[in-house]
């Protein structure tokens, strides 16, 4: 199988470089538009939620409400987790990121490089919970990954999202912010290496491009060549993501943002919870056991984009944005995976697949703005119309595979003919209006919004040439209200709804109803004065209707008539608290249950994967008084809590809880002379004592190991 050489990653860094060096001219300062309504800023910061953030604490968001807001005014539990979080830990997935904060569950299948698996307030979200600069990344059945290098920030908004995003999941969303051109000169190129033969180069670069500042630029990319703990899997990936922005007047910009990546993996282990979490009397299988077969098995996927995001003011009052985004990916995916352990307790029965799929998906959203005031009341009113189309094709194919003795293993078994399973082609269609005012009256902000959407689904089963279409319609709304206290504090309540299609049918050809989520929630927020620190605590009672569940009349038909109920307490605070000392630690409580089965076992039961606690603290302390060589030396320390989770909805197993420790050591080579200036080296370890565990079942024989002891060690030079 063909592997990616690392010369293609040197001479992206060296095309960065190249550019980094251009004559750029005098940076410009950034220009007040001239048009610009005033805003009251309690906070006392002058960030903005786009901008390239330096430190662990962020003050705005733009994923909540679409505008560019302080996160103490936003009446919902939101989160940001920018670059500096992302770098100190090398995080480099999206679960690795957001390892620290509150109400996700992420890495749910250990060490699986094909798609960033996540729960929010205990519901998967990676379907349709992932979005890209606000508009919808993934695809469904297939998952994309955005390279974490190319990402400015993540925004975690928690809860029912419908009224901004369209379908989605009662949990919330994960939008990806990226990187993007600046008004002065920067960037950085870094090499890595690490655990299981890592090697890694990437770079960025942005900076005016004229000496007016109307043309900017940005450019990242990065090259990877790796193993994995799993033995002959890889992780190797290309990337480059290049952006450009055009301002020419202070009230007028567009930037165009694109980017390509190619990644060549294999897919994950599904192992038995015999032989994992409880031994055979043979002993566990190995956590480094493949169980495909070596000539058969890959993973390869391309994926591209290009976008761009348009915004002008008017007036005073009125101002627009337009971002759009089309975006291809394909997948040529085989595999060979486990389906429970034979009656000998040591051979793993297994199944051929294979999936050609192909994804074209394109999306719009248009929002016109007014900012004005009605007496002693300030609005800020957003209308917005957003269409999306996605292009999906899939052809799979399945077929009963030799089996292999997972202690013993012996590869090369010849494979049988893989059988068409379905081979669809569908197209789907979204478009949604919505509407939202942010209201203030002196300290007291009030949100309300709503929205009513379209969806169609059209279908084509290529192998008995059949059609089925879905139509779907829903309306959503939501509002809260928050109060902001003179010492910081900021007490809310709020109310929101989401709704998601469920594609497909039933053995009568009735479509399924959508499902539908419900969210009551208080909190509290606190942003204390004089300090750097956010902190926010927030209870919920959220609730999805319509759950695919088994039909009495028919063994092989659903009924959407399901229900799951989440009460939740989720706790989260970050902080810089001087001295060098930086904190973030998360807490999350859930009460998961199944309010409504067909199934009598069902009700009351916690839904297979979901935990009820899990926690994490990460701390990093730099010695910025000691003297040198001490005054480099930055030292970081974290441990995580996996509470335990279930292997089905009735008649269950447990997955154990389990406790992790990370550890950072980060070093200036500045502190040791002023010539070394913008150089790091840093090493970051996670899992640190190797804890054997597993991270989730969802079901008795398909059951995946936790991520091992991973060390990375790089060296970075900033300009």
């Amino acid at each position: 199988m063909r592997r990616l050489p690392p010369p293609r990653a040197i001479g992206l860094l060296a095309c960065l470089a190249g550019t980094a060096a251009l004559p750029a001219g005098a940076p410009r300062a950034q220009e007040a538009s001239p048009v610009a309504v005033p805003e009251v800023d309690v906070t006392g910061n002058a960030e903005r939620a786009l901008d390239p953030l330096r430190g662990f604490v962020a003050r705005q968001q733009i994923t909540g409400t679409k505008t560019d807001t302080p996160l103490i005014e936003n009446p919902q539990s939101i989160s940001v987790v920018p670059r500096d979080q992302i770098d100190a830990r090398q995080a480099q997935t999206l679960g690795e990121a957001l390892r620290y904060s509150a109400g996700v569950r992420v890495e749910n299948y250990g060490t699986d490089s094909r798609t960033d698996w996540f729960q929010l307030r205990g519901f998967n979200a990676q379907d349709v919970g992932i979005f890209l600069n606000g508009l919808r990344y993934n695809a469904g059945y297939a998952g994309n990954v955005y390279e974490t290098y190319g990402l400015e920030r993540y925004e975690i908004l928690r809860g029912p999202t419908s009224v901004l995003y369209g379908q989605i999941a009662p949990g919330g969303l994960v939008n990806q912010v990226s990187r993007r051109p600046t008004d002065t000169p920067q960037g950085e190129v870094r090499l890595t290496a690490g655990s299981y033969g890592r090697t890694q180069a990437q770079g960025t670069t942005s900076g005016p491009l004229t000496a007016d500042g109307t043309w900017s630029y940005s450019l990242t990319a990065l090259g990877r060549a790796s193993q994995t703990p799993v033995d002959g899997m890889r992780d190797d990936r290309v990337f480059v993501a290049p952006a450009l922005t055009w301002r020419p007047d202070p009230n007028t910009s567009l930037t165009v943002l694109g980017y390509y990546q190619h990644d060549e993996t294999s897919g994950n282990q599904f192992l038995p919870y015999d032989g994992t979490v409880r031994p055979t009397p043979y002993g566990r299988i190995g956590r480094n056991r493949f169980t495909g077969e070596p000539d058969f098995d890959r993973y390869d996927r391309t994926q591209y984009g290009l976008g761009y995001e348009f915004s002008h003011r008017f007036n005073n009052v009125f101002s627009f944005q337009q971002n759009l985004r089309y975006a291809h990916t394909g997948i040529d995916w085989q595999q060979v995976y486990g389906n429970g352990l034979d009656t000998d307790r040591r051979t793993l029965k297994r199944i051929g697949y294979a999936a050609d799929i192909d994804v074209n998906t394109f999306h719009v959203d248009n929002q016109l703005r007014a900012d004005f005031n009605t007496g002693p009341v300030s609005h800020t009113v957003l209308a917005g119309f957003d269409y999306s189309q996605v292009a999906y094709r899939n052809n799979q194919s399945f077929a009963n595979a030799a089996g292999l003795d997972v202690l013993s293993p012996s590869y090369g078994a010849a494979l049988p003919t893989l059988s068409p399973f379905n081979f669809t082609r569908q197209n789907t269609t979204q478009y949604g209006l919505y509407l939202q005012d942010q209201i203030r009256i002196d300290r007291l902000i009030l949100i309300a919004g709503l929205r009513q959407d379209y969806a169609r689904a059209d279908t084509l089963n290529r192998l008995d040439g059949s059609n089925s279409y879905q139509n779907d319609d829903a309306f959503t709304w939501r509002a809260g209200a928050l109060y902001l206290f003179d010492n910081g504090l900021a007490p809310y309540l709020s109310y929101a709804r989401s709704f998601q299609p469920q594609i497909g049918t039933d053995l009568r050809g009735n479509t399924y109803d959508p499902l539908r989520g419900e969210q009551y929630e208080a909190g509290i927020k606190f942003q204390p004065v004089g300090l750097r620190s956010f902190v926010q605590a927030s209870a919920f009672h959220l609730t999805q209707r319509n759950s695919l569940t088994p039909d009495p009349a028919s063994t092989f038909n659903n009924i959407a008539t399901g229900q799951i109920r989440v009460r939740g307490l989720e706790l989260e605070a970050v902080a810089e608290l001087g001295a060098g000392i930086t904190l973030t630690g998360s807490y999350t409580y859930l009460d998961p249950e199944i309010t409504r089965s067909t199934v009598a076992d069902e009700l009351g039961n916690r839904p297979v994967g979901v935990p009820r606690n899990t926690a994490g603290l990460y701390a990093e302390y730099t010695f910025v008084t000691a003297p040198k060589p001490l005054s480099g030396l930055t030292l970081g320390l974290g441990t995580r809590y996996l509470g335990n989770t279930t292997t089905a909805n009735a008649n269950y197993n447990v997955v154990p809880s389990t406790v992790l420790f990370d550890a950072t050591v980060r070093y200036d080579l500045a502190a040791l002379s002023e010539r070394m200036q913008g150089l790091t080296l840093a090493v970051n370890a996670s899992n640190l004592a190797d804890t054997r565990y597993v991270s989730r079942c969802t079901s008795d024989t398909a059951c995946f190991y936790g991520n091992r002891l991973n060390v990375l060690g790089s060296v970075a030079y900033r300009w």
